[in-house]
């Protein structure tokens, strides 16, 4: 379906009023205002900041590049290849590479010009200046992502939900019809909000707006935990009275899937049935012990699992 972004409306709208202001000051070249605010549209404010910068401080440079080499050597092609030869490594190396393209159109101006003084400097800076400018200015907004990931958050947590009771079944049924299509799409949702987070925090010029990015990227490592404890539940033969109180457990903890925090209280729930597991007689053969054995790895993992999410707590009070 042919859709049209918000950013390219702010491309076509930031153009078009580059070029107005351009042409109504009798600039020359007043369509470069247009490609300068083209270049300058960027996914975020932060981003369109640092673009900015780098491209109005390589065309200062690039101007002075030119009057050096064009008034030493000439206005011709050769003079134009040496000035690129050392100019683009120049803007590399001062860490401003995101400016070359647009310092070369002023550049080619001064070349087609072959001459540089006053007027033509202060030409090329206001063409500069409003470019950059109505970028800026166009970047100012940017579409909220909160509700997206809202929405992923929400997702995610009832995916665990529904996980964690799917192991609760294994555990006391030892069958399972679960096509696990929430393990997958959980996977997808996770990468797909933190790239979405991480733009979050890139549109606040005044703050770091970062709990969603740590909130998942909490998940993610959560997730990993589940994923490596599926395949020891998937793997038990029998049922054993320790492996009852894990699904019990996993119950609890599948409704406590939330964005608040009772790690504490789950954390020394785990304790007390690791004690109590301790205390119990051993394992009356060698089936037993497998089974048993995983067990605690099970319950090693959910102490992870419950440390991470304390974790995201620390991160915010921090």
């Amino acid at each position: 379906m042919f859709r049209i972004g918000y950013r390219t409306i702010k491309t076509a709208a930031g153009a078009a009023i580059s070029i107005a202001i351009a042409q109504a000051l009798a600039l020359d070249f007043y369509v470069s205002a247009a490609i300068i605010t083209i270049l300058c549209i960027s996914v975020t404010k932060r981003k369109s900041l640092k673009v900015s910068w780098e491209r109005f401080l390589a065309c200062t440079v690039g101007m002075l590049f030119g009057f050096v080499i064009f008034e030493t050597i000439g206005y011709h092609p050769v003079a134009l290849g040496i000035l690129l030869l050392l100019f683009i490594p120049s803007m590399v190396f001062i860490k401003a590479k995101e400016g070359i393209v647009t310092s070369s159109v002023i550049i080619l101006h001064i070349y087609t010009l072959e001459q540089i003084n006053f007027a033509i400097v202060l030409n090329e800076i206001a063409l500069i200046t409003i470019g950059i400018g109505v970028a800026l200015l166009m970047n100012l907004y940017m579409p909220s992502v909160e509700k997206d990931l809202k929405r992923d958050q929400e997702r995610v947590e009832e995916n665990f939900k529904v996980i964690f009771q799917e192991l609760v079944n294994y555990l006391r049924d030892g069958d399972s019809d679960w096509d696990g299509k929430e393990v997958t799409e959980t996977d997808v949702i996770l990468k797909r909000a933190i790239g979405t987070s991480l733009r979050n925090i890139e549109n606040h010029l005044l703050r770091n707006d970062d709990y969603y990015y740590h909130y998942f990227k909490m998940r993610q490592k959560q997730f990993e935990i589940i994923e490596r404890v599926m395949p020891f539940i998937s793997s038990l033969t029998d049922t054993v009275i320790q492996g009852e109180k894990i699904a019990d457990f996993l119950e609890a903890l599948s409704e406590g899937v939330h964005p608040g925090n009772t790690t504490i209280i789950f954390l020394e729930r785990l304790a007390r049935m690791k004690e109590e597991f301790k205390n119990m007689e051993l394992p009356k053969d060698r089936q037993e012990f497998e089974i048993r054995s995983g067990l605690f790895y099970v319950m090693h993992e959910l102490e992870q699992y419950l440390i991470i999410k304390s974790s995201l707590r620390s991160k915010r009070s921090g």
